[in-house]
């Protein structure tokens, strides 16, 4: 009698892990190349200084990818940045969306959207991962500042 019990139950516990709501549901910030990738934002293959040629205002842009190139290469575990209204600034309340750096590579950081205001284009992201190139953000940063 024992023994079917704890067969019953152990039975139970196998059918119950095996038909949750979840069980086989990707979670989409997961790394687990089996079920997806998380997406990779590439560096655009020109910057946009040397689009501006040999014109007036490429001494500012140079300037501004200089100050853009430091600030995103000292991000770190554990910082906030905003990606829309204002890059490169301490996320205040301009900022229509921050992000949290959650993990880094060479030439890379990961980044999750958090707390996207309903104006921003980044409003049905919240939560979601996505690694960035270096160049994409000093991109982000160049192209907010109208070059």
């Amino acid at each position: 009698m024992r023994r079917s019990w704890v067969s019953a139950g152990a039975l139970s516990l196998v059918l119950t892990g095996c038909t949750g709501t979840g069980a086989f549901r990707p979670d989409p910030n997961n790394d687990d190349p089996l079920y997806g990738v998380i997406p990779v934002v590439k560096a655009p293959p020109q910057n946009r200084c040397e689009a501006l040629g040999t014109s007036s205002p490429r001494g500012s842009c140079d300037d501004a990818l200089y100050l853009a190139t430091e600030y995103t290469r000292r991000l770190s575990v554990g910082d906030e940045v905003c990606l829309e209204g204002g890059y490169g600034e301490d996320p205040g309340s301009a900022c229509k969306a921050r992000a949290a750096i959650i993990d880094t590579s060479p030439n890379q950081v990961k980044l999750e959207v958090r707390g996207p205001k309903p104006d921003s284009r980044w409003f049905n992201v919240e939560m979601r991962h996505a690694w960035y190139e270096e160049g994409a953000l000093v991109d982000l940063y160049l192209s907010e500042r109208g070059y």
